[in-house]
């Protein structure tokens, strides 16, 4: 077994829409004591994309330095599945198994790899180390000292937590020193709590995951979720598995479920709404554990008085809580509804009905035909590309070979492919006008270009979006 830390930089925060321009990563043994040279690798940003400036002046990657350095996304798959993802690899990041692994998903869908393969077959599997931090912090703290943000709320930033504790963190937001800043206080943490660590690694299986979740005991649960207060950290009690049994249903027991029982299932539907000023007591206590993204949990035997004290946890009213709702399912029922309409309304708000195959990733899994076809794909030599005609079973999958051709052989496009590709940049880019991709995207650099403070190298980065865009334009 060996971890592969990584991490990316990406031109917008959409995995849907948005693009990787950096990868990044260091395989470590068991013991988090570096193997080989680390990787560090720009990937070419596609002509039919434009990027988030306030993401570029972030990181200082400019599409032209990935025009100019970097690989065709085919290119860097194929390093990728033939150098990184060896067999036994744990794969984690700060924050990746929400928005790394995601990029990641779909970059492998776009390119004709399986999405999840990469994660789980030959003994692969997938971490994240910052509900890590969150449950050491919570639970085991000795051993870091723990940065508060500017007005004095807790933070578990990486390059605050690298602050504090003497790591060296120079170019952050640069992949390569944010994986060498998470190894060090991955490093700590080993060391400080081994058992906490060596626990949450153990844990990280769906199946372990869904076994403790479902064993009708109440647990301890950290997530980002849960109120900053007290940790993020709570006592959870199971109420119900989710229809697809992806994952559960869970009470905050540190909360009274009365005021809930009468609620329509308008009003619990309302109180799931994010809003700033919203009281935690004006919070439904309910949320979904996913089973497959390594949730923090662990027995109420793991927490001493002096944690109890410090989270403000009364187990004797945690308890009381938990007989409260076992003695009302119908509330059950009707959050459980609620949940799932919520579910349901983010992901139209969130993810509307798209008709580019690039954004369908979740839209089902392919066919073994298709898998056995798209394998053939990756072997293909320029000659085959050329020639193939897509028939797969999946119109996703016929519909992604044009984009998929353009993005990395666009020297092998007829004269009607290259004039097919540049009408579908035109359209990607260009159409609605003022609402258009690149009228937002002008709209916001010159947002961006209009900060106070700017330094030599932001400045630098700004004109060289300009150029960027003017040498969009003739489009």
């Amino acid at each position: 077994m060996t971890f592969y830390f990584y991490d990316l930089e990406t031109i917008g925060v959409s995995p849907k829409h948005s693009r990787i321009m950096q990868f990044a990563g260091q395989r470590t043994d068991e013991n988090l004591q570096p193997i080989g040279e680390p990787d560090d690798l720009l990937i070419r940003l596609s002509q039919d994309v434009l990027p988030d400036p306030e993401a570029i002046v972030l990181t200082g990657i400019t599409p032209q330095s990935t025009l100019a350095d970097g690989l065709t996304e085919k290119e860097f798959l194929d390093y990728f599945n033939e150098n990184i993802s060896e067999p036994d690899t744990i794969f984690l990041g700060f924050n990746t198994i929400r928005f790394d692994d995601e990029f990641m998903r779909y970059l492998h869908y776009r390119n004709f790899f399986d999405p999840y393969e990469w994660q789980w077959k030959d003994g692969r599997s997938r971490w994240d180390m910052l509900d890590v931090v969150r449950m050491m912090r919570a639970l085991r703290p000795d051993g870091l000292e723990w940065p508060v943000a500017s007005d004095g709320t807790p933070t578990n930033r990486l390059e605050s937590l690298a602050a504090v504790n003497g790591i060296s963190h120079i170019n952050a937001h640069t992949a390569l020193a944010d994986v060498n800043a998470l190894i060090e206080l991955s490093q700590k943490i080993q060391a400080a709590q081994p058992k906490l660590f060596s626990y949450l690694c153990e844990m990280r299986s769906k199946k372990k995951v869904s076994e403790f979740v479902m064993n009708g005991q109440p647990f301890v649960y950290t997530s980002g979720s849960l109120d900053s207060g007290h940790e993020k950290t709570s006592v959870a009690f199971t109420c119900d598995q989710l229809p697809d049994g992806s994952g559960a249903i869970v009470f905050d027991a540190r909360y009274s479920p009365k005021k809930w029982i009468n609620a329509s299932e308008a009003e619990l539907l309302e109180a799931l709404s994010w809003k700033p000023d919203r009281e935690p007591d004006d919070k439904l206590p309910f949320k979904t554990v996913q089973y497959n993204r390594c949730p923090a949990i662990a027995p109420l035997s793991v927490l001493d008085d002096s944690t109890k004290k410090r989270l403000s946890l009364d187990l004797d009213v945690c308890k009381s809580h938990i007989e409260e709702l076992t003695d009302n399912p119908e509330l059950i029922s009707k959050v459980t509804r609620a949940l799932l309409a919520k579910k349901a309304e983010y992901q139209t708000a969130m993810f509307p009905d798209e008709t580019s195959p690039d954004t369908r990733l979740y839209d089902g899994f392919f066919s073994d035909q298709d898998r056995d076809k798209y394998k053939l794909v990756q072997r293909f030599k320029k000659e085959d590309i050329a020639s193939f005609t897509p028939d797969f079973q999946d119109g996703r999958l016929n519909g992604l070979w044009p984009l998929y051709k353009a993005r990395n052989y666009p020297k092998l496009l007829s004269p009607d492919e290259k004039s097919a590709w540049e009408h579908h940049i035109e359209k990607q880019l260009f159409d609605s006008g003022d609402k258009s991709a690149y009228a937002k995207f002008l709209e916001r650099l010159a947002k961006v270009a209009s900060r106070e403070g700017l330094n030599k190298d932001q400045l630098y980065v700004i004109e060289e979006l300009k150029l960027y865009a003017e040498s969009i334009a003739p489009y």
